[in-house]
């Protein structure tokens, strides 16, 4: 709204400019003979006006230059997913057994508490993205939640279940990745790791922040919030 006040005050300066020169103009023609100087004087005043219209258009870029260099946590192009694909290269970059060696299983995060049995919409679409990136940088993730059998009913057609009697009876899974959420005033930090089933040795770690405008962004649910 500031612009267009300025804008529409400079065109009315820029027009009033243009009045006065050709008022100037009539009265030199009757006074003398200005024969040569009308076009002159009309080209130095649309000079003029072309100066202010640049004017105004290099202080309007200056304005959005400047509204863009302050941070709006409203305005970002940050998403869970770019925070999950940081920590998936930091674990496959720091892995300690070879992608063709490992079938790793991938849980929800929990609630770092005493139980560390609380789940969250947030755990658990960690845990699904996490799936997809280990698979993208070459390891083979294993969904265990897959039933022996498909399901088909009136709603559809299954293939997931958390029925453990559906569930593979074998361990198809050298190691599991999962993690651990510490609730912040300003966001969420994450430990990941992963971990040989058989042994429990650390094969893997990382950890992260990430802002609750991140989270907020994409309606994401905190249960411990």
């Amino acid at each position: 709204m500031v612009n267009l006040v300025k804008r529409s005050a400079l065109i009315g300066i820029s027009a009033l400019s243009l009045l006065l020169s050709g008022c100037n103009l009539m009265g030199e023609s009757i006074a003398t003979e200005p024969a040569k100087s009308e076009p002159e004087q009309t080209v130095v005043s649309n000079l003029d006006f072309n100066q202010i219209m640049a004017q105004m258009q290099q202080n309007d870029e200056q304005e959005q230059y400047a509204d863009t260099t302050q941070f709006n946590p409203n305005k970002h192009h940050k998403s869970l997913v770019n925070y999950v694909e940081q920590m998936a290269l930091d674990l496959t970059d720091t892995m300690q057994v070879a992608p063709q060696d490992a079938a790793i299983a991938v849980t929800s995060f929990v609630d770092l508490d005493a139980s560390l049995t609380t789940a969250s919409q947030l755990g658990n679409q960690l845990s699904e993205t996490f799936i997809h990136q280990l698979q993208k940088f070459g390891y083979s993730a294993v969904d265990f939640k897959t039933a022996n059998l498909i399901t088909v009913n009136e709603q559809g057609d299954f293939a997931f279940t958390r029925n453990t009697r559906k569930l593979a009876g074998t361990n198809i899974a050298s190691h599991v990745l999962s993690g651990t959420l510490i609730y912040r005033a300003d966001g969420v930090v994450i430990n990941a790791r992963v971990i040989n089933i058989e042994n429990k040795r650390l094969a893997a770690s990382s950890r992260t922040f990430i802002p609750l405008y991140v989270l907020n962004k994409e309606d994401i649910y905190l249960s411990s919030n």
